[in-house]
């Protein structure tokens, strides 16, 4: 290795003993003002619907209905489904969080969050998402909404978490899932039936906070 390339090499290293520090920061910035919030319930959802959408109002009812019975919420902080979680929060008077990813495309702040955290790491973001919640509300979404699913559902089935409720909103929209977790993941023994005690599919706003309830005192 001649000094040209030793030399790359050793900026290299000293730009990811940086990464580590921003890393910390991160951490300690989103923990220093995630750590006033409790009861506090993770909505998930679509970043691409209208406000006009089923889904959209509802995730607005849902929240406006959490905020009066005593509970905080949390949403990735953009568009769509977010939008609406942080704007019934808000409406109702609890505290709104919006934890809003830098991407490069989809993801802006929306206006209705009281409270905003900025992150870079996706990782990061996530560990908040379940550090701070007490249950997870999951409407109807793409790869991101399927990754928060599981990974909540990977943690409680193998008890790095404690267990709480998550619930799928949208019937018709998760049971193609549901079926195929039972008709193939079940069938061929990659999980067992217990698991589906982990997952709980309530459409109506209202009920969904009454499930909430029993798990969580005000």
């Amino acid at each position: 290795m001649d000094e040209r390339q030793q030399y790359v090499v050793d900026a290299l290293s000293i730009e990811e003993s940086w990464r580590v520090f921003r890393i910390m920061a991160e951490f300690v910035d989103a923990i220093e003002t995630m750590s006033r919030i409790h009861n506090a319930v993770s909505i998930f959802g679509s970043a691409r619907v209208q406000p006009e959408d089923e889904y959209y109002q509802k995730a607005e009812k849902l929240a406006l209905l959490l905020a009066q019975n005593g509970f905080n919420v949390i949403t990735g902080g953009g568009p769509g489904i977010m939008e609406a979680g942080n704007k019934g929060a808000t409406a109702g008077g609890g505290k709104s969080v919006g934890m809003n990813i830098r991407l490069p495309f989809e993801q802006k702040p929306n206006p209705y969050a009281n409270i905003h955290v900025d992150y870079k790491y996706f990782f990061i973001r996530k560990v908040m998402f379940i550090k701070y919640a007490v249950a997870y509300i999951i409407l109807p979404g793409g790869f991101g909404t399927m990754d928060e699913l599981f990974e909540a559902l990977t943690l409680i089935q193998t008890r790095r978490i404690k267990s709480f409720p998550v619930i799928l909103m949208g019937s018709e929209y998760w049971q193609g899932l549901v079926n195929w977790l039972k008709t193939v993941m079940l069938a061929e023994n990659k999980i067992t039936s217990a698991d589906f005690n982990l997952i709980q599919i309530i459409d109506d706003p209202e009920e969904v906070v009454q499930h909430i309830k029993k798990y969580v005192i005000i």
